[in-house]
């Protein structure tokens, strides 16, 4: 009634059929991919206005440097860009890319989707992760479609073939990561449109170890692709410097050799990983580097990176060494593909450690692609190394390493733990004492009687039908002579005890033991304790307290 009454509280009115209502959370999802866009393209503007700023030899206004850095934004995106100011006239395309550069638009995209999912506040609406990537994919490639159609009229203009699918590519795939990761990075099952018998084997555990352990192949690769970039710098370090030096006198033109240096360092990593694998590295249509050797002239400029490639000529035992870094990648695939479950089988383990080499196969294509390309149209068509060729070698290295370390990994996690075995027979009876169970029942017999109270003897439960009025009346303790058996006689109401069984040689003399808090019980007070009592000794000695009614047997093995 208050909403009649009040004039400023207006009534909810149902919404008009045929009219859809705006979502303002999608919206703002639309704004954050074209924003992340808008993010990376600027950076990159201001970069390279700095640059153009600081040059002493401009060749163009501040619009040139701006399409030039739409250019490298495409570029980032493995975009094929195409040089026409050329000395031939002929134009050369420009297809390497600077694979740290990508992770500048790979990032910011990852985190637009991020804070699109996460966002879910309470008055906020909050949108199926699907219609947040698909939300963040259109202002992302609105803007990239927009930058693309800008870069067409600077020095180095985007192929438009190429940027039709580079771009959505990369943008797919880091969208898909941001959404993955703000959903809490779900396993789940495949979903239902699929066979059940493809679900059902995707949710065995070996999909996820074959995952883990390729990329850890993969990894151990990388790096020792980074450790053969890094001692071959230093082996050549006088090189380096002088072509860094020589290549440009002014401190700008220097930076932006040592930028380019840098973005261009994972791209080394790669090739490295690739001339350790055995394929090696195109440095032009008739060079190429292998660990056999170095054929061919390269056709590429001075650069310092460069300057670390090995001398020309047949290889050495120097670069023959780089094949431990294949080795090492296959030990540490059949390490990551053992379960330490006992119940998982031989067969089981090889053939994750299988898939675990094509995943390692599969990722050092992937990157060897993503890292080559083409500096110019005849000589430096084909630069960096062969997508499949990599593949191959990787696949070969990691799967006759990693199956029998995978499977003798598992042999070692699952052998039979060493026990009595070891033991000397003495017809079946165990050697070890103070481990047997006759003895453990002396002990804890001795205990029971000391502690008095605190653990009482267990007394049979009265029957229903004869019900026990009185207190149970306990038998007086009976010694019996060593080797023999007695039948104690029980009171009414109170469980008879078994026949006691006595075994010589163990050290244990019966008597009655002392009551604790009752004077002149069991006799004169004992001797106090030797440091050493309870100490087992050879012969029994030292066991337990003097013990009686214990039932003393012998533990035998179990049969194999």
């Amino acid at each position: 009634m208050t909403q009649v009454t009040e004039r400023g509280t207006p009534l909810r009115t149902a919404p008009r059929a045929g009219v859809r209502r705006r979502s303002p959370a999608a919206a703002a999802c639309v704004v954050g991919g074209a924003v992340a866009a808008g993010l990376g393209l600027g950076f990159l503007a201001v970069l390279v206005i700095v640059l153009w700023i600081s040059s002493p030899y401009p060749d163009s206004g501040p619009g040139g440097a701006l399409h030039l850095a739409a250019g490298l934004w495409l570029l980032a995106h493995g975009t094929e860009l195409v040089r026409y100011e050329t000395l031939s006239g002929v134009p050369a395309p420009v297809g390497v890319t600077p694979l740290l550069l990508v992770a500048l638009p790979v990032l910011l995209m990852r985190r637009a989707a991020r804070l699109g999912v996460a966002s879910e506040e309470d008055d906020e609406e909050v949108l199926p992760a699907a219609a947040v990537f698909s939300a963040v994919l259109c202002g992302y490639l609105g803007v990239g479609a927009l930058a693309t159609v800008y870069a067409a009229g600077g020095p180095m203009p985007a192929d438009p073939i190429s940027a039709a699918w580079h771009v959505p590519l990369v943008a797919v795939a880091a969208a898909a990561g941001g959404v993955w990761s703000a959903k809490g990075r779900p396993l789940g099952p495949l979903p239902d449109r699929l066979p059940e018998g493809v679900r059902r084997a995707f949710a065995r555990p070996r999909y996820a170890l074959a995952l883990r352990a390729g990329a850890g192949g993969a990894m151990v690769l990388l790096g020792g692709g980074a450790l053969l970039v890094g001692a071959s710098l230093a082996w050549h370090g006088a090189q380096v410097q002088g072509s860094f030096l020589s290549l440009t006198g002014v401190w700008s033109g220097r930076f932006a050799v040592l930028l380019l240096a840098v973005t261009l360092i994972p791209n080394a990593m790669v090739w490295a990983a690739s001339y350790a694998l055995g394929p090696g590295f195109a440095l032009g249509a008739e060079a190429t580097a292998t660990p056999m050797g170095f054929t061919g002239v390269s056709a590429l400029p001075r650069f310092p990176l460069l300057e670390a490639l090995p001398p020309a000529g047949p290889g050495t035992p120097l670069t023959w060494a780089a094949a431990a870094v294949p080795v090492v990648a296959g030990l540490a695939v059949g390490w990551f593909a053992v379960r330490r479950a006992r119940e998982v089988s031989y067969g089981e383990t090889a053939l994750t450690a299988a898939l675990g080499a094509v995943v390692c196969a599969l990722a050092m294509a992937g990157l060897a692609a993503a890292s080559a390309g083409s500096l110019g149209s005849q000589r430096l068509a084909e630069v960096g190394p062969v997508w499949w060729a990599v593949g191959t070698a990787a696949l070969a290295w990691t799967l006759a390493l990693a199956v029998p370390v995978a499977v003798g990994v598992h042999a070692w996690r699952n052998r039979p733990a060493g026990g009595p075995a070891a033991a000397p027979d003495l017809g079946g009876v165990v050697a070890d004492r103070w481990h047997d169970s006759g003895v453990r029942e002396i002990r804890w017999e001795a205990m029971r009687k000391v502690a008095g109270a605190l653990v009482p003897d267990m007394a049979a439960e009265p029957s229903p039908a004869e019900p026990v009025l009185g207190p149970p009346v306990v038998a007086p303790p009976v010694v019996a002579p060593a080797g023999s058996a007695v039948e104690p006689t029980a009171g009414p109401g109170v469980r008879a005890h078994r026949a006691v069984t006595v075994v010589a040689g163990l050290g244990a003399e019966l008597g009655a033991l002392p009551v604790r808090g009752v004077p002149g019980a069991g006799g004169t007070p004992p001797a106090p304790a030797p440091p050493d009592a309870g100490v087992v000794r050879p012969g029994g000695a030292g066991l337990a307290p003097p013990v009686l009614g214990a039932r003393v047997l012998a533990r035998r093995r179990p049969p194999v």
